[in-house]
């Protein structure tokens, strides 16, 4: 996986973060969702290598990075606090402003780290994923029984036990469907008591802290200010939940929304990586 890119353990001040970068150009920074890891951008990353500098790190609590001592801390777990460990990793790696893109769990991070960081992101794309905020305030029938498992993940001691007992089974997945090399580091992660424990703390968080720094913007007016991308899968359940994806986000912005659905399945970087590396290049490249 990765030719050509470089794999290390970089020390930030709160956390140790296990981090794929490679390429040449403007620096891009790609944040994978639940339960992957950073290896979940393997065919895309080398894509998008040609015109950017493409850095992948495991967000804390998952894959290797390291993992909040205290398990119940739900700030360690916070979107902001991952948005600060991106602001440390792209200044220790020499770059003042970049793009970044967010899949899922790690989309709420990219949001936060605009919303938090605003003179160092350029540019915002949002790959199936909205607001928390927006997700809680429009839960109904459809929402709780197809998303389950945010208040089950949320959910002290009885989510861990239900995983630990045949982590395999709980979260599926195929070395037919994810590449060999991307499926064993998967594994690995959903094998690790600690790593599940750190990834049911990104659920956790979001109920507990997240969706309130949301409202806390919301309430003072505050909006990225980049030029934003939403990109979903349309054999996903986005436009099922919410319709019209992009006006759902919209009020989040300064500026205009723009955005997409591409034929895939929810981990669109495995199912469509051509399709997904053509629509980020055609947005982060663009002036």
């Amino acid at each position: 996986m990765f030719e050509g890119f470089q794999l290390a353990m970089i020390d930030l001040p709160e956390a140790t973060l296990r981090v794929r970068y490679g390429g040449s150009g403007p620096p891009l920074l790609l944040l994978h969702g639940h339960p992957r890891t950073h290896t979940t951008w393997h065919q895309v990353a080398p894509l998008l290598a040609d015109s950017f500098t493409v850095i992948c790190p495991d967000l804390r609590g998952f894959g290797q990075s390291s993992k909040p001592a205290d398990a119940h801390d739900h700030e360690a777990f916070s979107k902001r606090a991952k948005a600060r460990d991106c602001i440390a990793l792209m200044d220790r790696l020499g770059f003042d402003k970049f793009r970044v893109a967010g899949h899922d769990r790690g989309s709420y991070a990219a949001f936060r780290l605009a919303l938090d960081h605003p003179s160092r992101v350029l540019k915002l794309a949002i790959l199936d994923g909205v607001p928390i905020l927006e997700a809680l305030e429009r839960c109904g029938s459809r929402f709780a029984s197809s998303w389950w498992h945010w208040f089950f993940y949320a959910q002290p001691d009885k989510p861990e036990r239900a995983i630990f007992a045949d982590p395999k089974a709980w979260y599926g997945g195929s070395a037919e469907s994810m590449g060999q090399e991307n499926f064993e580091d998967f594994q690995a992660a959903i094998q690790d008591p600690e790593t599940v424990i750190g990834m049911l703390g990104d659920y956790r968080a979001g109920l507990a802290l997240d969706h309130v720094h949301d409202k806390e913007d919301r309430e003072a007016g505050r909006r990225i200010q980049c030029p934003l991308h939403v990109i979903w899968s349309l054999k996903d359940d986005l436009e099922f939940l919410y319709g019209d994806v992009i006006s759902v986000w919209q009020p989040w912005a300064q500026q205009k929304v723009t955005g997409m659905g591409i034929e895939s399945g929810h981990h669109m970087a495995e199912e469509a990586p051509a399709e997904l590396a053509s629509a980020l290049k055609a947005f982060f490249a663009a002036k």
